[in-house]
């Protein structure tokens, strides 16, 4: 049974609202697509196997403790082997909206990544398969709609031809935003949302949980939609 999972940080508010927010994304991708997810799974990102999802969604709590060399490892070859990690720091409320900044969550992210094998990132370019992997989007809210989601750089790995070959079907083995995915997501046992968005706004939770169905799909599907057998489809969608 397909599960998203989500990495547990110890810092119970912050895996509750994990939980609920891949709970509540699991419920949409039922609902909107042909995934029907089993309920989602946190997990200790020091012990527990790793191989049995492509995507684990990583809050970032700035009081925790750095991977040790193990751990980071493990993390290594998750992501070589075709995983994605997409971290989420959280905090682009308080953050520049020009991109990283030095908020103790980011300062923790870079800590996070000083070791591990991170390809150069770029913003989402308009023309990525992200853009169109379910819904056609332009932009990638959570709670918050400042922070752009940072992908793989496509140019790099152009320019790269010497680069090495991952696993999973060109999907980036990491994304990062500071939108508060999981809080835009969230749901109570009585399906209300639990978190109100920033600004107020239900179009930007509905384009929150499109972000999120796209995510799950690229991730599953890696990245056929970007052949060209789709052009004439996605062309008369947008009504060009």
């Amino acid at each position: 049974e397909t599960r998203l999972a989500y990495v547990l940080t110890g810092n119970p508010e912050i895996d509750d609202a994990s939980a609920a927010g891949l709970s509540g994304l699991s419920q949409f991708l039922s609902e909107r697509t042909a995934l029907e997810p089993g309920s989602p799974n946190g997990l200790n990102i020091d012990s527990d196997e790793l191989a049995f999802y492509s995507l684990l969604y990583w809050p970032i709590d700035p009081a925790a403790d750095k991977p040790d060399d193990r751990t980071i490892a493990r993390i290594d070859t998750f992501m070589r082997n075709g995983g994605t990690i997409l971290f989420d720091t959280r905090d682009h409320i308080s953050a520049s909206a020009s991109g990283f900044s030095s908020t103790p969550a980011t300062l923790k992210l870079r800590e996070i990544l000083e070791d591990l094998d991170v390809p150069p990132l770029e913003p989402v370019p308009p023309d990525h398969v992200l853009t169109k992997a379910f819904y056609l989007l332009d932009t990638f809210p959570g709670r918050y709609a400042t922070s752009p989601l940072w992908v793989e750089s496509l140019e790099e790995i152009t320019a790269r031809g010497d680069r090495p070959v991952r696993a999973g079907d060109g999907v980036s083995p990491i994304l990062i935003t500071g939108n508060d995915f999981a809080a835009a997501w969230a749901i109570t046992n009585t399906g209300e949302f639990m978190y109100p968005t920033v600004p107020n706004n239900p179009v930007q939770r509905d384009y929150a949980f499109r972000s999120g169905v796209n995510i799950v799909m690229y991730s599953l599907t890696g990245n056929y939609k970007a052949d060209q057998v789709h052009i004439p489809a996605l062309l008369e969608r947008l009504g060009q």
